[in-house]
C-alpha cells in the first residue's frame, strides 16, 4: 500500500477519517495537501504528519465555496505539477431526530451544500489536473445513511445518497481518463461528527451526553480504520476494485 511520490488532496482532513486518512497517506509515502474550514485542527494535522517526516500543507478551504476549492487545486498543482489522489471526506450532519414536517429550508440546504455541492466542487476542479497527471483515484466518503439504509437527519440521509449517485453519474466519464473512482460508505464510526449528533441526540432526549458518547464508543470503529481502506483504494494494490465500498 505504497503511495510514493503521490499527490493527494484531502477535503475535511482536519479530523475524522479525513485526518486519520491524512496520516496514513503520509506515512506511505505521499505529499498530503488538507483542505478545511478548521483552521486549529488542520493545522494540528499538518504539524502531526510533519512530526514524522511527513509532507503536508493545511489550506484554509471552504467546500461550498467554488473559489476556495479551486484555490486548493490550483495550489496544488503549482507546488507539484500534478494530483493523483482525491479524498472527499467534508461532511456535515445536522437536524437529527426532527421529523420531515419539522425540518428547515435553513438546515436542509447548509447540508446539501457541504456533502453534495462540496463534493461536485472537488471532483470538478481535480480532474482537470489528474488528467494531466495521467490519472488517478478518486475517493468520496459518503455513507451506509442514505445508500442502504436511513439516517437520524433528513438532509444528511439525502445528501450521502446524492453523493453516491454522483460518483455512479461521474466515474462513467473519468474513466477514459485513467481516473478511477469510489463511493465509500462506513458504518458508525467515532468522529467528531457521530459523537456531536449521538450527544445532541440525547440532549433532546433528556439524557446525558457525556454518558450517551461513552456507550457509544463501546461499539463505533475508529476512524483510522476506514483511512487503512482508503491507503489501500489509493494504492496501485486497489487498482482491480471497483465500485461501491461499504466498511464498518
Amino acid at each position: 500500500m505504497q503511495l510514493e511520490n503521490k499527490v493527494a488532496i484531502i477535503t475535511g482532513g482536519s479530523t475524522g477519517i479525513g485526518a486519520a486518512t491524512a496520516i496514513l497517506y503520509a506515512r506511505a509515502g505521499a505529499k498530503v495537501i488538507i483542505g478545511d474550514i478548521n483552521v486549529e485542527d488542520g493545522e494540528k494535522t499538518e504539524a502531526a504528519i510533519k512530526s514524522e517526516g511527513g509532507i503536508a500543507e493545511f489550506i484554509r478551504t471552504d467546500v461550498t465555496s467554488e473559489t476556495d476549492v479551486e484555490n486548493l487545486m490550483q495550489v496544488t498543482d503549482r507546488a507539484f505539477g500534478r494530483l493523483d489522489i482525491l479524498v472527499t471526506s467534508a461532511g456535515v450532519l445536522q437536524g437529527a431526530n426532527l421529523r420531515v414536517d419539522q425540518f428547515d429550508e435553513a438546515t436542509f440546504s447548509s447540508v446539501i451544500d457541504v456533502n453534495l455541492k462540496g463534493t461536485f466542487f472537488a471532483l470538478k476542479h481535480a480532474a482537470p489536473i489528474m488528467e494531466r497527471s495521467s490519472g488517478g483515484v478518486i475517493l468520496c466518503i459518503a455513507s451506509g445513511a442514505g445508500v442502504r439504509g436511513g439516517s437520524s437527519s433528513v438532509a444528511y440521509g439525502s445528501s450521502k445518497g446524492a453523493v453516491n449517485g454522483l460518483v455512479m453519474t461521474v466515474e462513467n466519464q473519468l474513466r477514459p481518463l485513467n481516473i478511477r473512482m469510489h463511493t465509500i460508505c462506513p458504518g458508525g464510526i467515532a468522529t467528531p461528527l457521530k459523537l456531536g449528533q449521538i450527544a445532541e441526540s440525547a440532549k433532546r432526549q433528556g439524557q446525558d451526553p457525556k454518558e450517551a458518547v461513552e456507550r457509544a464508543r463501546q461499539s463505533l470503529g475508529e476512524p483510522e480504520g476506514v483511512a487503512r481502506i482508503l491507503t489501500f483504494l489509493a494504492s496501485d494494490d486497489g487498482s482491480y476494485v471497483r465500485g461501491t465500498i461499504f466498511t464498518r
